[in-house]
């Protein structure tokens, strides 16, 4: 009988740590519709079908010797594969041995994959940190690997930004998501520890139409005209990021209480998209052409000058395009003073839209059309980025290989 999330679970670890278990067999996923393979020429989670549902990590390596991290990412490969198949973290017994160091925590038995994915990033301090090269990394820094810039608006909180790694779940089902990150932040105890974390959410479902964010529009039309060009690094990289990519995650806030007292007109010209069809201002359909050039009667361009979807569009940033895979938020209320005017202050939603977004080089994608966004855009006076990071993200690991070898063996 083959044993899965569904059969009670077992560890044959000893007492003591899991970090550095060998990788072992895989037992059959449950249903190939509910699973999306780990193993692969790039990560899983980047061009996968988005899933309903995220929980993005961020985790400070704690771990002085550069074994004790290759331990850790070998410990982290085989779990993410025996997640992503439905399996708990450790291989599995005939019954539950309450002696084994960590067994999987169990709040997924009898639920699905729900198509869980696991995606991986290299922070900018995991090479140096303070001019330390702390694990003998630092000529294998790519250079798109480096701080982002500050940018205008930017009020970010320390506590919810930067990391060394970074572990994006992506699941049909949140519990399946939070699980996944769990035992990764269990298994790596004595390695690192986490910085910040973010769930987000997506309705409706990808698959059927553009979901909308927390301000009613659609989210994420327009897609990257070839992913070689503009999502997977290629032979200017170093070996190891090569198949791969960078992610950058901006944690948004949106100032919703503000957002709403506004007339529909204004919200269309702001985003420069009707707010019902998603289609350009000046256009039928959701995905026609951005009529850039159009005018009103009286001469004005009928795409404001300051609208989003101008300062954002490729013909208005020298060709740049990302890979967006944003998901909204809602971490409650709590007091804050607004940005913009009125400058209202009170308890306010901490509500908004968690910004993901893959691309060939930061340089040319995200940092060089938000250089623009945040100076000019309209969507600035309802909006304030508060954390996220960069991240580069290797391919992904051949099977036998773990998380991150080519680098870490160069």
């Amino acid at each position: 009988m083959t044993l899965t999330r569904r059969s009670l679970l077992a560890g044959t670890v000893a007492a003591g740590s899991a970090i550095g278990f060998a990788p072992s067999p895989l037992a059959a996923a449950p249903s190939s519709g509910d699973t999306v393979p780990f193993y692969g020429l790039h990560q899983a989670g980047i061009v996968t079908e988005q899933q309903r549902h995220t929980y993005f990590a961020a985790f400070d390596v704690i771990a002085t010797q550069r074994n004790a991290l290759i331990d850790m990412l070998r410990t982290w490969t085989d779990a993410a594969a025996r997640l992503t198949a439905g399996q708990p973290i450790l291989p599995l017994a005939s019954s539950y041995d309450t002696k084994v160091a960590l067994p999987d925590s169990g709040e997924v038995i009898g639920l699905t994959p729900a198509r869980l994915t696991l995606t991986f990033g290299f922070g900018p301090e995991l090479f140096v940190k303070d001019g330390n090269d702390r694990f003998g990394l630092a000529d294998h820094r790519p250079d798109g690997l480096a701080p982002l810039p500050v940018f205008v608006g930017d009020k970010l909180i320390a506590g919810k930004t930067g990391g060394d790694l970074s572990v994006q779940a992506c699941a049909d089902d949140p519990q399946v998501a939070f699980h996944a990150i769990r035992q990764l932040a269990r298994l790596a105890t004595d390695a690192a520890q986490v910085r910040w974390v973010q769930a987000g959410f997506l309705s409706p479902p990808a698959a059927h139409g553009t979901p909308r964010n927390l301000m009613g529009f659609k989210d994420g039309t327009q897609t990257p005209s070839d992913l070689n060009r503009f999502v997977w690094a290629g032979s200017e990289a170093p070996r190891w990021l090569q198949g791969g990519t960078y992610v950058i995650a901006r944690r948004i806030r949106i100032v919703l209480e503000h957002w709403d007292q506004m007339k529909i007109a204004f919200q269309e010209q702001t985003f420069g998209r009707q707010k019902l069809s998603g289609a350009p201002l000046g256009a039928k359909h959701e995905f026609d052409p951005l009529p850039l050039g159009a005018t009103d009667k009286d001469g004005n361009t009928i795409i404001a000058e300051n609208a989003h979807v101008r300062l954002a569009n490729a013909s208005t940033n020298d060709g740049a395009e990302i890979l967006r895979r944003g998901y909204s938020y809602n971490d409650g209320v709590d007091f804050t003073t607004e940005r913009w005017p009125p400058w209202r202050q009170g308890m306010e939603y901490d509500a908004g839209l968690l910004f993901v977004c893959y691309q060939r080089d930061p340089r040319t994608g995200f940092i060089r059309i938000f250089e623009k966004l945040s100076r000019f855009d309209m969507l600035n006076q309802f909006v304030t980025h508060t954390g996220g990071g960069l991240f580069a993200c290797p391919g992904a690991p051949a099977n036998g290989e773990y998380l991150g070898q080519r680098l870490l063996e160069a």
